[in-house]
């Protein structure tokens, strides 16, 4: 988890897109909402694989937000019992229930089916909240820290230049 972490704070630091810095924070956002074994976790999953996202950042992010995804259970339970038992979807819901892959994806359970579109109303938002916030912290938060002497004391150590040759970013 800590080299999760560090990878996080170092793409932070890097020349990483923040798009896919933030991307890779809404996807593990949605996939950290819903049960861990559901139809469109694992679409999601091939999503943040097959597309440039920092995969650091997606897992990341998908601990967490799975970590407080029960504190929202209740409000996810309630939006799924509200819109399953809604007269005016009953039908599409009766209908959708005869295919094969409705049932796969365990749409009909309230929890999965409030996480489902709860997950897809916040993922522009919060993909748009991530990449402000990551260049909020790039632009200044990253700027004066670099101005510290401890930081170009620790910079400048050996601790440092080892680190930096066993991460991958060279001297």
């Amino acid at each position: 988890m800590l080299t999760l972490l560090a990878k996080l704070l170092q793409a932070l630091n890097s020349e990483s897109s923040s798009r896919q810095i933030a991307l890779a924070v809404a996807l593990g956002f949605y996939f950290g909402l819903a049960p861990l074994a559901s139809l469109h976790n694992i679409v999601i999953l091939f999503i943040a694989l097959f597309i440039r996202v920092h995969l650091s950042s997606f897992i990341l992010s998908a601990t967490f937000f799975s970590g407080i995804s029960y504190l929202f259970s209740f409000a996810l339970v309630g939006l799924g019992e509200s819109l399953l038992t809604a007269p005016a979807l009953a039908g599409l819901f009766t209908s959708l229930y005869q295919f094969d892959w409705f049932k796969l994806a365990h749409l009909h359970h309230t929890y999965t089916l409030g996480a489902f579109v709860f997950g897809l109303v916040m993922l522009l938002p919060i993909y748009f909240l991530s990449m402000r916030l990551v260049e909020k912290y790039r632009e200044s938060f990253m700027a004066t820290l670099e101005r510290y002497r401890v930081v170009k004391a620790l910079k400048a150590s050996k601790f440092y230049r080892i680190y930096t040759s066993l991460s991958g970013q060279g001297v």
